[in-house]
C-alpha cells in the first residue's frame, strides 16, 4: 500500500496503525513479566500470613503455608510460560502471515509490470443479507422506479448471451440486476456504491459482440448496466467542426440517419444495432474502415465513469493533441474493463456527391485477395474493399436474402468508389477494372444508378445472415462461431487462401468475408454438436497462428472478451499483458469492471462459468 511508512530491520516490521509488530520474543517476555509480578505478589501475601501464622500458632502451620506456596507458585510459574509460548506461536504465526502479505504487496506495487502469480482472488460480495441491501441500495438510487432496473428472466437472459457469442455462459450464472440509468451522474453513484461493496459490474448497450464482451462470469453479486434504453440522445452537431457529441447508447445506424440530413456519416461500420459506446469500447470498424479510419481514428473525446465513480472527460475538442498520456487510446478498446463510456464526441465525414459500386468476381480467393492489395498499394482511394469468398456467394443465393438470387458463385469483391465529380468517380472505375483484370478477373460489373448501388451492396451486408439462415435449414439448435484476423497487406492473400482450405476441407458449412482494405477478414463457420466445435475450435487457432506468423494480430475488430483471452497471450507476449494488467488493477483495485475479459485478473478463475 503506498503512502504507509513500512520499516523492516532485524526482524522488526513497523507499520502505522497497526497494533502490534514486535519479535515474538518480547511479547513473551511481556507476559512473563506480568506473570512474575503476580508471583511476587503471592509471595508477599503467603509471606505476611506465614509470619501471622507463627504469630497465632506459635509455628506450627509454617510448613504447611510454605508447601501451599509452593505448589501455588510453580503451578502459577507454569501456566504462565504456556500462556506466554501459545500466544506467542500464535501471534508469531499471525504477525508472519501479515508480514509476508504486507511484503508481497510492497513488492509487486513497486512492479511496473503485475503477472498473474502475483495476485490474490478478489473478494466479491456473495452474502446474501449484503446482497439484499446492495439491491435495495441501487433501486433507490434510480428513484426505486420499475422502469429504470429489471430482474425479470428474460431480461437476465438477454443480457447474458446471443446466439452469435463463441461462448456462452454457465446457465446457472446470470446478473441478479439489470440497471438502466438515466444520466452519467446516476452511473457515478452506481459505481461508487458497487466498489464499495465490491459488486462486479458488466457494462451493455447494443449486446451485438461476438466473443463474450458482456458474459457474465460470476456466481454471485453480479449487477449489468445497460445504457441503451434511456442515454441514446445526440447532444450536439457542430456542423462547421465537423464532430458531433452524443451519449453513449445512440445506435450508429440511428446517428447515420441523423447526419444524412447535413450531408455527413459517421465513418465506422459495425454490426446492425451496435451503440457508440460499444463501438468505442470494442473499438470496432467495419466496411468503411479502409478510408475513414477505426474507432480510435474517429474519437475526439468521451467521458468515462470510472470504477470508484469519478467522471472524467479526456479532452475538449481538438482535432489533435499532444497535452498528456492519450486517454482516448486508452479507453477505446478497453472492452468495459476499466470504466463506462457515458459520451462520446466523435468526427462527422462528408459523404461523396458521387459514388457508385463494382462487383467484381474471381477464378480463386487469392486472385481476389491479390487485387485488393495491389489497389492499395498503387494508392487509390476507394470508399470500401470488401471481399466475399464462394460460399458465400452460394449462400446469399441459396438464402434469397438479396433482391437478386442470380450473383456469380465465385469468389467476388465489392468496391465502393467515391469522388466530388461524376469524372473523378469514371476515372477510378477505369483504374480499378484495370487491376482486376491483372488479377484474373472474370467478371466486372458496376451500377449505374442508385438503385443498383443499393441491390450491389446488399449482398456484403446480409452475409452474416445468410450462413446462420443455412445453418438453421439442417438443425434448428445450429450455432454459427464468426471470428476474425487482420495481416499485412502483402500477407493477405496467403493466409486467407490457406484458412479457406482447411475451412474447406472440415466439411463445415462455411464461408468467408473480408475487409480487403486493411488485411482484415471473417471466417463464418456453423457447428450443430460437440464433435463439430472441437472442430471449429481447431480451425480458429491455426487460422490465428496464421495471422501471428505473418505478423498480424488475432483480432481487427471484433475484440477480445473471453474468446480470445489466450490467442492475445501467443500474439503480445507475457510483459505487455502483464502491462495491460498493472493499469487495470491500478484504475479497478476491487476488480468490479466487466471481470474475466481481455486476460485473466484472477489466478484461480473458476472454470465452469462459462462453456
Amino acid at each position: 500500500m503506498l503512502g504507509t511508512p513500512i520499516l523492516r530491520r532485524n526482524g522488526y516490521v513497523l507499520k502505522k496503525n497497526l497494533k502490534c509488530f514486535s519479535r515474538s520474543s518480547t511479547c513473551r517476555n511481556l507476559i512473563y513479566r506480568n506473570s512474575s509480578l503476580q508471583l511476587l505478589k503471592n509471595k508477599r501475601f503467603y509471606s505476611t500470613e506465614q509470619q501471622r501464622g507463627v504469630d497465632n500458632n506459635d509455628g506450627s502451620s509454617t510448613s504447611s503455608s510454605w508447601l501451599s506456596y509452593f505448589f501455588t507458585t510453580t503451578i502459577s510459574a507454569t501456566a504462565g510460560y504456556l500462556l506466554a509460548t501459545t500466544f506467542m506461536i500464535d501471534n508469531e504465526k499471525k504477525l508472519n502471515k501479515l508480514e509476508k502479505s504486507i511484503i508481497k504487496n510492497v513488492e509487486v506495487t513497486a512492479k511496473s509490470t503485475l503477472p498473474l502469480t502475483d495476485l490474490e482472488s478478489p473478494n466479491y460480495t456473495h452474502d446474501e443479507a449484503t446482497e439484499e441491501m446492495i439491491m435495495s441500495k441501487l433501486k433507490e438510487i434510480l428513484g426505486n422506479n420499475p422502469e429504470n432496473y429489471s430482474i425479470h428472466p428474460s431480461e437476465l437472459n438477454a443480457h447474458s448471451d446471443t446466439q452469435f457469442n463463441t461462448h456462452h455462459p454457465n446457465p446457472n450464472i446470470r446478473p441478479k440486476i439489470i440497471l438502466f440509468p438515466h444520466s452519467t451522474e446516476e452511473i457515478s453513484q452506481i459505481l461508487a456504491f458497487c466498489n464499495e461493496y465490491k459488486v462486479p459490474i458488466i457494462p451493455f448497450s447494443g449486446g451485438t459482440s461476438l466473443e463474450g464482451h458482456f458474459l457474465p462470469t460470476r456466481a454471485n453479486c453480479l449487477v449489468t448496466i445497460d445504457i441503451s434504453k434511456y442515454m441514446n440522445n445526440i447532444i450536439k452537431l457542430n456542423q462547421k467542426d465537423l464532430d458531433i457529441t452524443v451519449q453513449g447508447g445512440v445506435g450508429w445506424e440511428d446517428l447515420n440517419d441523423y447526419l444524412a440530413d447535413y450531408g455527413l456519416m459517421f465513418g465506422c461500420d459495425p454490426g446492425p444495432g451496435a451503440t457508440i459506446s460499444g463501438a468505442v469500447a470494442n473499438s470496432c470498424s467495419g466496411t468503411n474502415a479502409q478510408r475513414y479510419g477505426t474507432m480510435k481514428e474517429n474519437v475526439i473525446n468521451m467521458t468515462v465513469v470510472l470504477p470508484d465513480g469519478t467522471i472524467v472527460k479526456t479532452k475538449g475538442r481538438p482535432r489533435k493533441s499532444s497535452a498528456g498520456y492519450n486517454l482516448n487510446g486508452l479507453f477505446t478498446g478497453s472492452e468495459g474493463t476499466l470504466g463506462i463510456i457515458t459520451e462520446v464526441t466523435i468526427k462527422c465525414h462528408v459523404i461523396s456527391k458521387f459514388e457508385t459500386v463494382a462487383v467484381v468476381s474471381f477464378p480463386s480467393i487469392q486472385d481476389a485477395a491479390s487485387c485488393a492489395s495491389n489497389v492499395i498499394q498503387q494508392g487509390i482511394q476507394l470508399n470500401a474493399l470488401e471481399l466475399l469468398d464462394d460460399n458465400m456467394m452460394k449462400l446469399i443465393n441459396k438464402s434469397g436474402a438479396t433482391t437478386r438470387s442470380d450473383w456469380i458463385e465465385k469468389p467476388t469483391m465489392f468496391f465502393k468508389i467515391g469522388g466530388i465529380t461524376q469524372n473523378i468517380v469514371n476515372e477510378l472505375v477505369n483504374e480499378l477494372e484495370k487491376i482486376a483484370h491483372e488479377n484474373k478477373c472474370e467478371n466486372f460489373q458496376f451500377a449505374k444508378s442508385d438503385e443498383e448501388k443499393v441491390e450491389l451492396w446488399e449482398a456484403r451486408k446480409v452475409a452474416l445472415w445468410s450462413v446462420l439462415d443455412a445453418g438453421r435449414t439442417t438443425d434448428l439448435h445450429a450455432r454459427v462461431w464468426t471470428t476474425d484476423v487482420a495481416v499485412p497487406f502483402s500477407k493477405f492473400p496467403e493466409v486467407i487462401e490457406k484458412t479457406k482450405e482447411e475451412l474447406d476441407e472440415s466439411g463445415l458449412i462455411n464461408a468467408i468475408a473480408g475487409h480487403s482494405g486493411d488485411g482484415n477478414f471473417h471466417s463464418f463457420i456453423i457447428y450443430r454438436n460437440d464433435e463439430e466445435r472441437a472442430k471449429c475450435t481447431k480451425i480458429v487457432s491455426n487460422m490465428v497462428k496464421r495471422a501471428i506468423e505473418a505478423e498480424g494480430t488475432c483480432t481487427g475488430e471484433h475484440g477480445v472478451g473471453i474468446g480470445k483471452r489466450d490467442f492475445v497471450l501467443q500474439e503480445l507476449g507475457t510483459e505487455p499483458v502483464d502491462l495491460m494488467r498493472k493499469i487495470k488493477l491500478t484504475i479497478d483495485p476491487n476488480r468490479i469492471m466487466n471481470p474475466d475479459k481481455v486476460f485473466k485478473t484472477d489466478p484461480n478463475e473458476p472454470e465452469d462459468d462459462y462453456i
